[in-house]
């Protein structure tokens, strides 16, 4: 019987990318809109990608309505290059992550989802390359929204859709390495698992207020035991 819904980020918090991920969304930026903006130094550590467009550009001549018109060729051109570009070898899972997901995988009361900033197509890249796509039956991405907030709803419902129950307050466990993972956790009163495996370190992490925080995934009995016990 399913008692518990583990929604994981991405980035930071499963692997880590290297370099050629802000190199792709600058040439994809600069196909379409003929500047990259910030994005050569932007943060994009637990924001969308919907929104780190429009972020990267603010500073540009560009209006926000000439970029709204030409959102989607850019993040077309972004997903394109993304799953050309990039390599098995651009990817670094985090410490003791595929152990913790097989062996969550192997219980009957745990329900996998992914809630990430990434867009769905260059998310689902991410996971396939090192191989951990198929734990993750469904999930909520930057298609889905503009704010991390807005995801939250989306997986909970998708999950609803895919199993019959509502999940709701503390059955909800949301894992991410930023703020903004705890933020969005709160928003739904979910049980919140920060990780210090991102670009934030653990005493900002605390200042937050995670109900969980861990230095890493790497001692998975003291991860499960952190899912099942808010």
């Amino acid at each position: 019987m399913l008692k518990k819904l583990v929604l994981f980020d991405i980035d930071g918090t499963l692997l880590r990318i290297g370099s050629i991920n802000r190199q792709i969304l600058i040439d994809a930026l600069k196909e379409i809109f003929g500047t990259e903006g910030s994005a050569g130094y932007h943060d994009f550590s637990g924001k969308m990608d919907s929104s780190i467009i429009y972020e990267v550009l603010s500073d540009t001549d560009l209006e926000q309505h000439e970029v709204a018109a030409k959102f989607d060729a850019v993040k077309q051109s972004y997903i394109r290059r993304f799953r050309a570009e990039t390599r098995a070898s651009d990817i670094t899972l985090m410490a003791g992550v595929r152990e913790l997901l097989e062996t969550l995988a192997q219980r009957t009361d745990l329900l996998l989802g992914i809630l990430t900033g990434n867009f769905e197509a260059s998310g689902r890249h991410k996971l396939k390359l090192p191989g951990i796509d198929h734990y993750f039956s469904f999930g909520a991405f930057a298609d889905d929204g503009f704010h991390r907030s807005d995801l939250p709803p989306v997986a909970i419902e998708r999950a609803f859709r895919l199993t019959g129950k509502k999940f709701s307050g503390r059955d909800i466990v949301i894992i991410g390495d930023t703020v903004h993972d705890i933020t969005c956790a709160k928003a739904v009163q979910a049980h919140s698992i920060a990780v210090a495996t991102g670009n934030v370190a653990l005493h900002e992490l605390r200042k937050n207020h995670p109900d969980t925080l861990l230095e890493n995934l790497s001692r998975t009995e003291n991860v499960i035991h952190s899912i099942l016990n808010p």
